[in-house]
């Protein structure tokens, strides 16, 4: 049985988009599809709203009146708070609808103003699903946080914006790693996917996995990473042999697993386990570790357990919560403890 679609309404902080996009993609004209596109994959949009002076946005009323927006007319006053008067409109509006319209299961709030963060927590707080939409380099660093999922738009597919007219991103979203860095990627995957399995009964879909990610990191993005969709991502951690993949019970939604390995596995886990846990401090760094390793088995090596590398070891060794691992940028490189 199907589950039921999500019914969504959207909500667009007309101004902080549209300038946002201009200022931040190098002259950039907001366009609306790739927004409508990305949110037709997540549900039913019933309700379509923008925010703004329209005087002042004159040129994207066609546009948003093909996609059915609904214009909510915000007028600039003389020595008047124009930009507070449409924020606080656009709150009263989804909060009276979150009230009056309970049928309405995700609200996806378009903008990058760190003033909407409240309500997206109280949205949250009244069981609604929360999406977010901004540009990268005028998104608060709050607010990707606070929602149940962060779409940056110059991210989304059919936003075209040359890269070189592009400024250089500034830290505002909560990802733990740099975006593009597949090392930390293989990370995410493998101890989220290690952290379901532990949690639950050991069968863990593609389509669940990835909504732990998203929970772990709202702005997760596989297009960040240059994959097209996330089960291509899988495909090529399963090409390496890091993870498994079977079908499942829906076409395009395989069951993910770590690749079975030799039974003598643990034996090598066991080994990384005793000498990180006589480190002083704590903590040891990997570079010194497979040396440290070989005066315990001097014929210890990460490829008789089927691995192509120690790293790629340590992050399964890591994944299994045998070690932890954090990079460390003052001793470029990662600092390994024992796990839990």
């Amino acid at each position: 049985m199907e589950e039921p679609e999500d019914r969504i309404a959207l909500f667009l902080d007309f101004e902080n988009l549209a300038i946002g996009a201009r200022e931040d993609l190098g002259g950039h004209k907001f366009d609306l599809r790739p927004v409508a596109d990305a949110l037709a994959e997540r549900g039913r949009v019933i309700v379509r709203r923008a925010y703004g002076d329209w005087n002042l946005f004159e040129e994207f009323r066609g546009m948003l009146s093909e996609h059915h927006v609904e214009m909510i007319e915000i007028p600039q006053r003389i020595h008047g708070p124009r930009k507070n008067a449409a924020d606080i409109k656009m709150t009263v509006d989804a909060l009276e609808m979150a009230f009056e319209r309970d049928y309405i299961t995700t609200f996806v709030i378009a903008t990058g103003d760190s003033d909407f963060t409240p309500l997206v927590h109280k949205l949250r707080e009244l069981n609604k699903r929360v999406v977010g939409i901004g540009l990268r380099d005028s998104t608060s660093k709050l607010l990707p946080a606070a929602c149940d999922e962060f779409l940056f738009y110059e991210s989304l597919d059919g936003v075209e914006v040359p890269q070189k007219r592009r400024r250089k991103s500034k830290d505002v979203s909560t990802k733990a790693a740099p975006s593009g860095d597949i090392a930390s990627l293989e990370q995410l995957v493998t101890q989220t996917l290690s952290g379901l399995q532990r949690s639950g009964d050991g069968v863990v879909l593609a389509s669940r996995l990835k909504r732990a990610i998203i929970r772990k990191d709202p702005t997760f993005s596989e297009a960040d990473y240059g994959f097209r969709a996330f089960g291509e991502l899988l495909r090529n951690l399963a090409s390496q042999g890091i993870v498994e993949l079977t079908e499942g019970p829906a076409r395009g939604d395989p069951e993910v697993t770590f690749k079975q390995r030799g039974g003598h596995e643990e034996a090598g886990f066991d080994l990384l386990l005793k000498v990180v846990s006589a480190a002083k401090g704590g903590s040891i760094q990997l570079s010194g570790i497979k040396d440290a390793i070989r005066k315990i088995e001097p014929g210890f090596s990460e490829r008789e357990f089927g691995y192509r590398g120690f790293l790629q070891f340590s992050r399964a060794a890591a994944a299994r919560g045998v070690i932890t691992m954090e990079w460390s940028d003052d001793a470029d490189d990662y600092l390994v403890g024992a796990g839990d």
